[in-house]
């Protein structure tokens, strides 16, 4: 498999294939999302700016019940697939499952109903955790790309998110949600979640 197209604009705005976004954020520039998929309705994760600077008619937008009201409120009329944990869907070609995001405890309770996704397309599978702790439901996830938060405090830790990636064993891994938001761990950790990853799993640094 060779290294998926994935960027990160920061934080855990998420763009696959140039066309999929996942959490826009700070997305200061127009681009075409052929489809948005939101986590849950946090400011960081659902930024209506960035959002109305990747929408045009046909933009398809996936997220949760909290977000979707949000959405609609601000005025948006694009197509809403509203979702929950555990379900599967598509949207044209593209395949998505969603397992529940959730901390222990804290946060993020999983009561919220706040989410991640396995995106597929082109029979590979992109998973994007969400703002969550490691969990059972994660623990049992088959990916090729993962993308998991290592900042702590509002999310797992980077020892936590490398311990999931050597459980999970995907072919790529990328972390995210760090050296932004104020509480999570900086770009120092980058070297120590390399070290932390099973040799047979390739870790792509995406952050700017």
């Amino acid at each position: 498999m060779q290294e998926p197209n994935v960027k990160i604009n920061c934080h855990s705005s998420i763009c696959i294939d140039d066309n999929i976004f996942i959490d826009p954020f700070n997305v200061n520039e127009k681009k075409f999302a052929k489809i948005i998929f939101i986590t849950h309705s946090h400011y960081d994760h659902l930024d209506l700016k960035s959002i109305k600077n990747l929408l045009n008619e046909e933009t398809v937008i996936v997220c949760t019940k909290d977000s979707e009201r949000i959405i609609k409120q601000s005025g948006i009329k694009n197509k809403i697939i509203i979702i929950s944990p555990n379900e599967k869907g598509n949207v044209g070609d593209i395949q998505f499952e969603t397992f529940p995001a959730y901390n222990i405890g804290h946060h993020h309770f999983k009561e919220n109903g706040f989410v991640g996704y396995t995106i597929i397309k082109d029979k590979v599978r992109y998973t994007i955790c969400g703002d969550t702790d490691v969990t059972p439901e994660l623990k049992k996830i088959k990916t090729d790309v993962l993308l998991v938060p290592i900042g702590g405090t509002y999310t797992m830790d980077v020892k936590e998110g490398a311990n999931l990636t050597n459980i999970i064993k995907p072919k790529f891994v990328i972390p995210t949600h760090y050296n932004f938001i104020e509480g999570t761990a900086g770009k120092e950790v980058e070297n120590l979640f390399a070290k932390l990853v099973d040799k047979d799993v390739i870790v792509l640094i995406k952050i700017k």
